[in-house]
């Protein structure tokens, strides 16, 4: 196995397992032995769980902010068509009672903020990601026409972050997606969709 994959490999499982165990639940052993990986070579690549999961949260957002980059910049479409889609995306990514690796930030977000500092770092970096191309997005729809929001787009940005986000860990508390049914009903008057 190169060097590179083996890295990939490790991380990839790590995402997969950790997604329904959480950071605390899963053991090096665990990660390794079904990514197929030496247990001696983990620290080749990584010098501590901690690095570990650092490494995990920065490869998570790296494709979870391409992700959004490529649906904002979907052609043929309003900024405004593009967010719905964004939402509708995050509904179906996270609404399934497993996951399947699709939600390590809502699944690791709370338990490791308080474990370790560059972990509550890499949460914060990417989750700031993601607030700042909303924020994009909704200014590129207030130019387009699109959306029509009363307050800065950093402040509606953020507030709906945070409406999902928790309306991500209450789906998993009452297991329905009425949550989302109420983000949903709150985000498109905070972008100026309603009746669209």
């Amino acid at each position: 196995m190169q060097e590179q994959d083996a890295r990939s490999t490790i991380l990839a499982t790590g995402q997969r397992i950790m997604s329904r165990k959480g950071f605390s639940g899963v053991g090096l052993t665990e990660i390794l032995k079904d990514a197929g990986v030496p247990k001696g070579s983990f620290y080749h690549y990584f010098s501590s769980k901690d690095a570990f999961g650092e490494a995990l949260l920065a490869t998570y957002f790296t494709s979870y902010h391409d992700d959004m980059d490529a649906l904002f910049a979907k052609p043929g479409l309003t900024m405004g068509e593009r967010l719905m889609m964004y939402f509708a995306a995050w509904r179906e990514n996270q609404g399934a009672l497993d996951c399947q690796g699709r939600c390590l930030a809502v699944k690791l977000g709370a338990e490791v903020a308080d474990l370790s500092e560059p972990m509550r770092l890499a949460l914060k970096s990417g989750t700031n990601g993601i607030i700042t191309r909303m924020t994009q997005a909704i200014d590129h729809g207030v130019m387009d026409g699109t959306i029509s929001v009363t307050q800065p787009a950093s402040d509606v940005a953020t507030s709906l972050y945070y409406l999902w986000l928790g309306a991500s860990v209450m789906v998993k508390i009452v297991r329905t997606e009425v949550p989302f049914e109420t983000a949903l009903q709150a985000t498109r008057p905070m972008l100026g969709l309603t009746g669209r």
